[in-house]
């Protein structure tokens, strides 16, 4: 882990460097490489988390932003969804369980989305749980209940809320084509609206303990948009470090060109071609994925990801040196999906006997080139790569120029050897010398594969 670490925290050191000279750092956000290392460690090493997308839209269940594709005006959106939102199957319990089983290391709530609704009992505003039938803080339990399994506890909190009356009516609003609505834009005022967002803030990092990550949603700055100074992002940056000193935030604050602004970026729904770099240097990052095509629930949905290719989605996302927030969408009753428990359990039988091929690993040193059809992970403190088995091959694998490199190889899902030779060494005359390169191994493999969703091969270096 401390090779692993020190390796990001001397890209980031790099990355100030870069901006020294242009970005002055303020006192409230300095910290030496070695604190930043201390800060970020546990993510570094946890490498899996999930995300909870749940609010009034689970309701009509059709997407998340379902108030803004099919422009729905707030007034409307409350008076037909607030008073039936009823979950009377939530247990955060329950939830904080399937992400443990699942291998996750940490889960990340949306304390409350565009829509405007806070699922705690905020101050500041009436729209929110305790006020529907729901009756009570759904905060509260939630953050109990992961801590109680030993998870790291996280918030989403979006910057934009189309219900609070200051809000003014931007490209992304529900009412963006009302014009009349628009015309009330002179009447708003932004200024109150940001002090409402530093007010709920501090309520989520004050009232529940440690909060280990900050997820904000999100900055869409340019014409009819709004940027960092909308939010007055550095002012937000500052209450959260001030309130919570040791947690980590995102990059969606809209302060890219400051190596203070963010901890880690954040690729949604696609997955980044290498790891992703800053002024050519590798930064720290994490993608957020769905089991579907939706954040929230959508019970007509049908585009859901196969076990397999969610595996090997976090596999892939560990092998280029990043972290996977994989999404549920609980149901307006408080549930998971069967299509999302089904998908959870999957990955949990797969990491109970592969986690070691994730937790701690990145990307494999350079030295080392992936073998067809495979991926690889590699663990700097013990030394170890992994090789995971996409598709299966026919009894050889072939690993390219891997001789005097490995001391021992196994399955990891059983801890059985695995046997190989290299050209120099095999029979002469062999039909598996052919196209074997003289510096390659060549394994051994079973005809019939194990029964496990995607095989890795762990590696034991010289």
């Amino acid at each position: 882990m401390k090779k692993m670490i020190s390796t990001a925290v001397t890209a980031l050191t790099i990355v100030t460097g870069l901006f020294a000279q242009e970005v002055q750092t303020p006192k409230w956000a300095a910290e030496t490489p070695e604190q930043k290392k201390e800060r970020m460690a546990w993510w570094q090493e946890d490498r899996f988390g999930m995300f909870i997308h749940w609010g009034l839209y689970a309701v009509p269940a059709r997407h998340e932003w379902v108030q803004n594709y099919e422009q729905i005006a707030p007034d409307v959106y409350r008076e037909k969804y607030f008073n039936v939102f009823n979950p009377d199957l939530y247990d955060p319990k329950a939830w904080a369980a399937q992400a443990k089983a699942a291998g996750m290391k940490y889960v990340v709530l949306t304390a409350r989305h565009h829509e405007g609704f806070s699922l705690w009992d905020t101050q500041y505003s009436d729209f929110k749980a305790p006020n529907t039938p729901a009756k009570r803080d759904l905060v509260k339990p939630f953050v109990e209940a992961v801590r109680a399994e030993g998870l790291k506890v996280g918030f989403y909190f979006s910057l934009i809320d189309w219900h609070h009356p200051d809000f003014t009516i931007d490209r992304v609003h529900p009412l963006r084509n009302d014009q009349a609505a628009i015309a009330q834009n002179s009447q708003k005022d932004m200024g109150r609206f940001r002090q409402f967002l530093k007010n709920q803030l501090t309520e989520l990092l004050t009232n529940y303990g440690k909060i280990d990550l900050l997820f904000f949603d999100f900055s869409y700055p340019g014409e009819n948009g709004k940027g960092h100074e909308d939010w007055d992002s550095e002012g937000l940056l500052e209450l959260v470090r001030k309130l919570q000193p040791g947690i980590l935030v995102n990059d969606r604050l809209d302060l890219p060109d400051k190596p203070w602004g963010w901890d880690y970026v954040t690729p949604e729904q696609f997955m980044p071609k290498a790891w992703p770099e800053r002024n050519g240097v590798r930064v720290p990052w994490e993608t957020c994925q769905t089991f579907s095509g939706s954040w929230g629930y959508h019970r007509d949905e049908n585009t859901w990801k196969s076990p397999n290719q969610l595996i090997a989605m976090l596999i892939e996302v560990v092998s280029k040196g990043g972290n996977l927030l994989l999404n549920v969408g609980p149901t307006a009753r408080g549930n998971f999906d069967d299509r999302a428990t089904e998908r959870l359990d999957a990955i949990g039988q797969w990491m109970k006997y592969n986690s070691r091929a994730i937790y701690g690993c990145t990307a494999a040193p350079e030295k080392f080139e992936k073998p067809d059809n495979c991926l690889l992970t590699y663990n700097p403190t013990t030394n170890r790569l992994y090789v995971h088995l996409l598709q299966w091959p026919f009894k050889t694998l072939y690993l390219p120029n891997y001789r005097g490199k490995v001391k021992y190889a196994q399955f990891l899902h059983d801890g059985s050897e695995i046997r190989y030779t290299s050209r120099s060494s095999a029979e002469a005359g062999g039909h598996t010398t052919v196209t074997a390169g003289e510096n390659d191994l060549i394994v051994d493999l079973p005809v019939v594969k194990p029964r496990i969703e995607i095989p890795v091969i762990e590696l034991f270096l010289e």
